[in-house]
């Protein structure tokens, strides 16, 4: 319903008709800040590329610590994602945890969302949460193992440990994926 809304006070703002809206109300790049995180969020592609030019700030956090780029990458909205990565989204910011779009991509098991922003040369792979973990860690965690894989392709540091000492392999071991962990432990010999 918001969004149906704001494509009508869009379209008044543009000097289309719309019934029953105002179309002297101020269209402020702040005033349309939370609709850029529900379109990352619903995938809604055309209103996030209406909200960017209409000056969104494409990289600031809402209520809860997210990025719109870290929202369409946990909601798998690809499309989205990508109008983000071309207007510039930084790739590398975190929520309050500390976990970055890649991250929330390898929790929620989104491989597509996870192997465009690994295409993507911005990307840090070795970025550390608040605990101390990175997205190889995720990987090992949640049995990403292609992911893994990909990771070890753009120089994740596999020895890297969590502030509880565990490196990936450990983590992979935890979770009873004993053949995961072998494979980590096989990149790590390299």
């Amino acid at each position: 319903m918001k969004s149906i809304l704001l494509v009508c006070l869009l379209g008044a703002g543009m000097g289309q008709s719309a019934h029953a809206v105002d179309a002297s109300i101020a269209l402020t790049a702040e005033a349309l800040q939370p609709y850029l995180f529900d379109a990352a969020r619903t995938g809604d592609a055309q209103l996030l590329s209406e909200l960017i030019a209409r000056g969104s700030e494409i990289d600031a956090h809402d209520v809860q610590g997210n990025t719109a780029l870290i929202l369409a990458a946990y909601h798998g909205r690809l499309v989205a994602l990508d109008v983000l990565l071309q207007a510039g989204a930084d790739l590398n910011l975190a929520d309050v945890r500390g976990n970055t779009a890649l991250m929330g991509a390898l929790f929620k098991g989104e491989t597509a969302i996870a192997n465009r922003l690994l295409a993507d040369p911005r990307t840090d792979v070795n970025t550390r949460n608040h605990a101390g973990q990175t997205a190889a860690m995720f990987a090992a965690l949640f049995g990403r193992d292609t992911l893994l894989e990909a990771l070890a392709a753009r120089g994740a540091d596999l020895a890297m440990a969590d502030a509880r000492g565990a490196t990936a392999e450990v983590l992979a071991r935890q979770q009873g994926n004993g053949l995961l962990a072998d494979r980590i432990a096989q990149l790590l010999a390299r």
